[in-house]
């Protein structure tokens, strides 16, 4: 049986009804391949330019620190040493690549599985429309709170919308995300997803090609 949501207006009241595609929305859960498309994500994130110069890198005098003999203190002919302030860093970080691997259709299933939970937690909220004429934060707050009350939120777009957008910015408990940009990261970030009607086309034109293209030999 289908999952039917509520679509709702800006002033978070029930205008009609929805009837989500069961390929996206009620795909099987898979927790250990959202887990590993989220440290693909977080990975794939890292600069991995992080690096501390050895003994050898450090620019400092050359000469011998003391004299050999007669000081009574060990034997030293560097201040390069790790084990000087100032000197090198024994086995310190090197640049490197954390770049890892996930096959598109691992990811895909990753971001069904997530929309899945979130559907069978009734996290997801479905809107008619989401657009105002000029940037106004107070405006958005205001909406947002109709629809998801004080839970953080994350507003998915069809396409570009500036004043939407400038007016999300500001808000440190929402974050707006073209739809086709979705990502398994900032789903499972934020208690509720907002997601106006042309954005949830966008949804089904997305993840739901995959299953038709398989099934056409494609």
């Amino acid at each position: 049986m289908a999952i039917t949501l509520p679509v709702k207006n800006m002033q978070g009241k029930d205008i009609s009804e929805v009837e989500l595609s069961p390929e996206i929305f009620e795909a099987p859960i898979n927790v250990g391949l959202m887990h590993q498309a989220y440290v693909r994500q977080m990975a794939n994130a890292r600069l991995g330019t992080h690096k501390a110069k050895t003994r050898g890198e450090v620019l400092r005098t050359k000469a011998k620190w003391y004299r050999q003999k007669g000081t009574g203190r060990a034997r030293h002919g560097s201040r390069n040493a790790p084990i000087f302030v100032g000197g090198g860093v024994a086995h310190g970080p090197r640049p490197r690549k954390y770049t890892k691997n996930m096959p598109k259709k691992m990811r895909r299933a990753a971001i069904r599985s997530a929309l899945s939970q979130k559907a069978a937690d009734g996290d997801i909220i479905i809107v008619d429309n989401l657009d105002i004429e000029e940037p106004r934060t107070r405006i958005m707050a205001d909406i947002l709170y109709s629809l998801v009350g004080e839970d953080s939120a994350l507003v998915l777009l069809a396409e570009r919308n500036e004043p939407v957008e400038k007016s999300i910015r500001n808000l440190a408990y929402a974050r707006y995300l073209r739809a086709s940009y979705l990502n398994i990261r900032d789903l499972l970030k934020y208690d509720k997803i907002v997601v106006p009607m042309d954005a949830l086309d966008v949804i089904n034109a997305w993840l739901g090609t995959e299953k038709r293209s398989e099934s056409n030999g494609g």
